[in-house]
């Protein structure tokens, strides 16, 4: 049994009780939001009539259950306010799951019914002015706190609506942060810092939940602060504590389909705006083809990051985005412009136990038959220490001597 599943949550039906009879007390607000302070010892009383046979603690969960379905986000309410908890996902009323330090365990929280997590969801996107339902059952949104939100609901979620709230830490997590948490060391730390300073093109790749935002954070927070920074993102996740950052972010159709902006559009209209860099939060589709125009046309040392389960695949996979994007270029053309626009490709995975970590660096070089990979460091899987090749120290050369000119310049 996990220690979520230790503690039993309030009995959804009870809580949805109290919170109703409150609702009717005159001393709860009556007149616009309602006062927590009163509400608190609205349900209390509420217990005591009804002579509910609580312990100390059973009572205060309950109270605090009511309080947050009436005020905030219901059974979600102890899970979000729980700084541990990285990813919350609701799979239909009565299976809830928490992310904490990269594993997953089921927690407490239930819903009353398939109609109440729809009441939580709407309660999460009517300040968005966003709406889920059977004309469009799927969403993805951000809240305020940078959080990312996506709902599916019925008929697409077959076992009731599902949820997920995906949590960023309130601070982003600088490059000593990642060495404490064994995602790198120090030497490769250092490799990567100078391919920044030095405007090398970056492209850090990995599957779902391997940590890629996080190191492309850490990465973009090391460049110059005298430099003009343009993030685009599908929902905007990165907070680069940098003098001169311009943050946008695609927008979906309306309801009636129109008002789009893709990705796509906002890196196009990016080159208009003056960037040194630009940062792609992740690229999917026929905006590739753009991001290495940008790269190979004066906009040198932009990152991003991209699915891939490995250098080698990412590299296939992103000449096959970019061929999305125009399909009457020539394969070999996408292939040799993907070849001479990315530097350096920063690997990622997630191991059984949750933590995250950079198994693979590798160099990109133009070739006779398209694009070289030149591994540079690689984690061995024995002891996960870090392996330099020998061309990893003549890379980190040039690259220091790039950075140097360019500081002086």
């Amino acid at each position: 049994m996990t220690a979520d599943r230790a503690a039993a949550a309030p009995d959804p039906a009870l809580v949805e009780h109290l919170r109703s009879a409150a609702a009717r007390d005159p001393r709860v607000g009556a007149a616009g939001a309602p006062d927590r302070a009163a509400l608190d010892g609205v349900v209390r009383e509420l217990i005591e009539l009804e002579r509910h046979i609580l312990t100390a603690a059973e009572r205060e969960a309950l109270v605090q259950a009511v309080v947050d379905e009436a005020l905030g986000l219901g059974p979600l309410e102890p899970l979000l306010r729980d700084p541990a908890v990285s990813e919350v996902m609701v799979c239909g009323p009565s299976r809830v799951f928490v992310e904490r330090r990269g594993r997953i365990s089921e927690a407490a929280a239930r819903f009353a019914d398939d109609a109440h997590v729809l009441h939580v969801i709407d309660r999460i996107l009517a300040p968005l002015g966003r709406r889920v339902d059977e004309a469009s059952p799927m969403v993805d949104a951000r809240l305020p706190d940078g959080s990312r939100v996506n709902a599916v609901i019925p008929p697409l979620a077959l076992d009731g609506p599902a949820l997920t709230v995906r949590r960023f830490a309130a601070e982003p997590l600088a490059g000593a942060d990642l060495i404490a948490l064994g995602t790198l060391d120090a030497p490769l730390l250092e490799l990567l810092v100078t391919a920044v300073r030095a405007r090398r093109n970056i492209l850090v790749t990995g599957g779902t939940g391997s940590g890629k935002t996080t190191t492309l954070a850490a990465l973009a927070a090391v460049v110059p602060p005298g430099e003009r920074v343009i993030t685009i993102e599908d929902a905007a996740e990165l907070r680069l504590a940098l003098p001169h950052v311009v943050r946008l972010e695609s927008r979906p159709p309306s309801l009636e389909g129109t008002g789009a902006v893709p990705i796509r559009a906002l890196v196009r209209n990016a080159l208009r705006m003056r960037p040194d860099r630009i940062v792609v939060g992740e690229v999917r589709g026929g905006e590739a083809l753009d991001m290495l125009t940008a790269m190979t046309t004066g906009h040198e040392g932009s990152l991003s990051t991209l699915h891939a389960s490995s250098p080698p695949d990412a590299i296939r996979r992103l000449q096959t985005l970019a061929l999305m994007g125009d399909l009457d270029l020539p394969y070999r053309a996408v292939a040799e412009q993907v070849a001479s626009a990315i530097d350096l490709i920063v690997h990622q995975a997630r191991r059984p136990d949750g933590a995250r970590r950079i198994v693979e660096v590798a160099a990109v070089e133009p070739g006779d038959d398209g694009t070289v990979l030149t591994p540079l460091v690689r984690r061995r899987p024995g002891d996960g220490r870090f392996e330099r090749t020998p061309d990893a120290a003549r890379w980190l050369d040039r690259a220091r001597a790039d950075a140097a000119e360019g500081a002086g310049a």
